[in-house]
């Protein structure tokens, strides 16, 4: 597999016949992002139209639905199924939350995970499960989240919880600086002291995306506009801090012109650009 670099961004179906009309997208795009789930067994046109961009472009996976932190047993056949989708699309990385979603059937919400002991070797075990199925590492993403998660006994901060996450389950860490800004906001610390905090080295790539004010002190995380100047000074921040790693635009909703969602992929690369200049000095 080709060693990943530079800005990429999330392949949504709402916005592939705009970006297939589009002129000069490897100019501006390095590779992509798709979530397994939306893409396993899809035949027809979007088969064929999928196939075309796995064909031109490096791609990774961010998963949606494994439930890493959930009760419920692994879904093995699942994963058998994004192991082969994975091989057949020659895709090398694959990245799933750091939560719940699903306990009988599926909560189509990503719940977190209570930061303690317990829940530290539970999930690192699951984390090495699937990684000995699908036969590689795989990154876990910190989350944004709305409820601080307590259980009796021990309880670890949000940032001790995700590194002794990876660090058990030798995994690597999907870095969403969206989501350490949500979370910032919303339960009042000091965003640049958390990425500092965070495993930077084990990081696969990372997410940068829009969010929603509600309030003063209310961040909520829906992907659905543009990246704001916080974001965008936390994201030159990591790269201060760990490299100019590849970096993915996430859009799921309310998608802008294809210019104007290409231009958040050329500002990624424009930031790695300076990174890679101040390295140099």
């Amino acid at each position: 597999m080709a060693v990943l670099t530079g800005a990429g961004l999330g392949l949504r179906r709402g916005f592939m016949h705009a970006l297939d009309d589009e002129q000069a997208v490897e100019s501006r795009v390095d590779f992509m992002e798709v979530a397994p789930e939306n893409w396993i067994d899809v035949g027809g046109r979007f088969g064929r139209l999928f196939r075309t961009y796995t064909e031109r472009f490096p791609f990774v996976c961010h998963g949606l639905s494994l439930s890493l932190g959930g009760p419920s047993p692994l879904d093995l056949e699942f994963l058998r199924a994004v192991k082969r989708f994975l091989d057949d699309h020659g895709i090398g990385i694959y990245t799933e939350h750091l939560s719940a979603c699903s306990d009988a059937g599926h909560l189509y919400d990503l719940m977190p995970i209570p930061f303690s002991g317990d829940a530290v070797r539970y999930v690192a075990e699951r984390i090495r499960r699937v990684q000995d199925v699908l036969e590689r590492r795989i990154g876990v993403e910190n989350v944004s989240y709305y409820a601080a998660p307590a259980v009796p006994g021990e309880n670890l901060t949000e940032l001790a919880f995700i590194n002794a996450v990876v660090d058990e389950a030798d995994c690597l860490l999907l870095l969403d600086v969206n989501n350490i800004y949500v979370n910032s906001i919303n339960f009042g610390y000091d965003p640049s002291t958390f990425l500092r905090g965070l495993p930077g080295d084990r990081a696969a790539y990372v997410h940068v995306a829009g969010h929603y004010r509600e309030a003063e002190d209310l961040r909520i995380d829906t992907h659905a506009a543009a990246v704001v100047d916080p974001v965008w000074d936390l994201l030159e921040e990591a790269y201060d801090l760990y490299g100019p790693l590849p970096t993915v635009l996430e859009r799921d909703f309310n998608f802008p012109p294809i210019e104007s969602l290409l231009g958040e992929v050329v500002k990624i690369r424009e930031i790695q650009a300076a990174a890679n200049g101040s390295r140099d000095r």
